[in-house]
């Protein structure tokens, strides 16, 4: 177990589901500061970046409160949940009301998000799924093999050509019309697709596993 005295933060990306985490981060035992103050940001052991709306808005958000370069100067662990594992990538198809143009995004990963192609299914992929993560990996920890998450996204990040183990992105993957990325991790930038915080027992488990890590 690791210490509860840890500083845990949540990035302030001034969007909606900020108190969601923060209450399944409380209920662990943990204390948790919401900021975008450097100090404090750069200070924390284990860092939030929640996000819900589209990848132009958000960047937007990170841009009007300095915390681009902020996030892409954290050493320590750091968990992108929903459009936060999003920004991780390199750029969104996501552009919102803003035209037809590519939105840039943290590029902390070499990865494209890109809208999902899901065939006779419904846009958003909504709901509950299952997710194959990479064998063995930390943050799947003591999650039983098909367990459910929650999902609200019609953007994704595409799989990794390379296996994790052989240095991709992709730690767990999902299927919606086609295969794409539920988990990934780049260096110590982590992200979860689905919401953990709204995935019952899975979703607390998987915050758990990250702040044990």
């Amino acid at each position: 177990m690791v210490s509860e005295n840890q500083k845990v933060v949540i990035i302030d990306t001034g969007c909606a589901n900020v108190s969601s985490v923060r209450f399944a981060i409380e209920r662990l035992g943990y204390s948790v500061t919401v900021s975008k103050e450097p100090s404090i940001v750069l200070a924390a052991d284990k860092l939030f970046l929640p996000g819900v709306g589209t990848a132009s808005e958000a960047m937007n958000n990170l841009e009007q409160r300095n915390l681009v370069e902020l996030v892409k100067q954290v050493d320590k662990p750091l968990l992108g949940i929903c459009l936060g594992m999003q920004l991780l990538g390199a750029f969104s198809e996501e552009q919102g009301q803003s035209g037809t143009e590519l939105v840039p995004c943290l590029a902390l990963c070499d990865a494209p998000i890109k809208k999902l192609e899901t065939g006779s299914l419904p846009l958003p992929h909504m709901g509950w799924n299952t997710v194959t993560p990479a064998e063995g990996h930390p943050l799947f920890k003591d999650i039983p093999a098909g367990s459910y998450f929650y999902f609200v996204h019609s953007y994704a990040m595409p799989v990794s050509a390379e296996e994790a183990e052989q240095g991709g992105y992709t730690i767990a993957r999902c299927e919606y019309g086609q295969p794409f990325t539920a988990a990934v991790q780049s260096g110590n930038y982590y992200g979860v697709q689905f919401h953990p915080e709204r995935s019952s027992k899975a979703g607390a488990q998987l915050i758990k596993n990250f702040l044990e890590m």
